[in-house]
């Protein structure tokens, strides 16, 4: 069992930056891909960035590469979202999860958990 909890949402004007943070309990942390997800109002839930077990592969939804920055650290059972350049358009709801593959996250499908979610706002 995994549990992920999220912080570091928040208000931000258009242009800045914010890193969110997931603390994943759980021994077996070391052993799952992890990603980001995020839910803007009115819309389906989408993929953001999802690392590998061991952070040597990372992907990304394009309208963030460059932009964003996914990275683990196993050793403290945590992943982190890097967010520059924020815009307008990324404001949602953005969600931590864990699979067992980063195809699972990249599709959402097959995610073994999620964490309670965090409140990203941007400003114009």
């Amino acid at each position: 069992q995994v549990q992920l909890v999220e912080s570091g949402g928040g208000l931000v004007q258009a242009g800045g930056s914010l890193r969110l943070s997931c603390a994943a309990s759980g021994r077996t942390f070391s052993t799952y891909a992890m990603g980001w997800s995020r839910q803007a109002p009115g819309k389906e839930r989408e993929f953001v960035a999802a690392i590998v077990w061991n952070g040597a592969n990372t992907y990304y939804t394009d309208s963030v590469k460059g932009r964003f920055a996914i990275s683990r650290d196993n050793a403290k059972n945590t992943v982190y979202l890097q967010m520059n350049t924020l815009k307008p358009e990324d404001t949602a709801v953005y969600y931590c999860n864990a699979a067992q593959n980063t195809i699972a996250i990249r599709t959402n499908s097959g995610v073994n958990y999620w964490g309670q979610g965090t409140q990203v706002t941007v400003s114009s």
